[in-house]
């Protein structure tokens, strides 16, 4: 029975753990995204949203209460005036979990923390367009590849 085991250790001491989560929660609401692994992402997914409740508040207890947990002045105002606006209508629900795969090396499950309704910071295509249709493939399909492999292997042994 899983009775009273109700935190992620994440395999650290204490003062391990509440560091990795500072550092983790500085780092998302610095960059509304980041990618870690999925157990820290469970783990951190809690305070983070407490964390933004805390700042819908809005008064000088709950701002040293989240600087308690995130140790930077600059993503504290940030948090309080931006990040807080944007939430102010929603009630619980700040964060998203996308799983992307797993990390090569030790096969971990890899997966992204971001914030819901994160500004979209991407890079805008030059001509304002979508993404463009392919091209019909050229003529001979697979008989045309085996042709173009051979080519290749020529010129290389050349």
């Amino acid at each position: 029975m899983r009775h009273g085991k109700n935190t992620y250790k994440l395999g650290r001491l204490t003062q391990h753990r509440w560091a990795l989560f500072r550092n983790l929660l500085v780092a998302l609401f610095r960059h509304e995204r980041i990618t870690t692994t999925e157990a820290k992402a469970k783990a951190v997914r809690g305070a983070a949203e407490h964390m933004i409740t805390l700042a819908k508040r809005e008064d000088l207890h709950a701002r040293r209460q989240v600087l308690t947990m995130v140790p930077d002045a600059e993503v504290v105002g940030t948090l309080f005036d931006t990040i807080a606006a944007r939430f102010s209508d929603r009630n619980g629900g700040y964060t998203r979990i996308i799983k992307t795969g797993r990390r090569p090396g030790d096969n971990a499950p890899m997966v992204i923390l971001e914030l819901v309704d994160r500004v979209e910071g991407g890079k805008a295509r030059k001509d304002g367009a979508e993404k463009k249709e392919k091209a019909p493939k050229a003529e001979g399909g697979t008989a045309a590849k085996g042709k173009k492999k051979k080519d290749k292997a020529a010129a290389a042994s050349a």
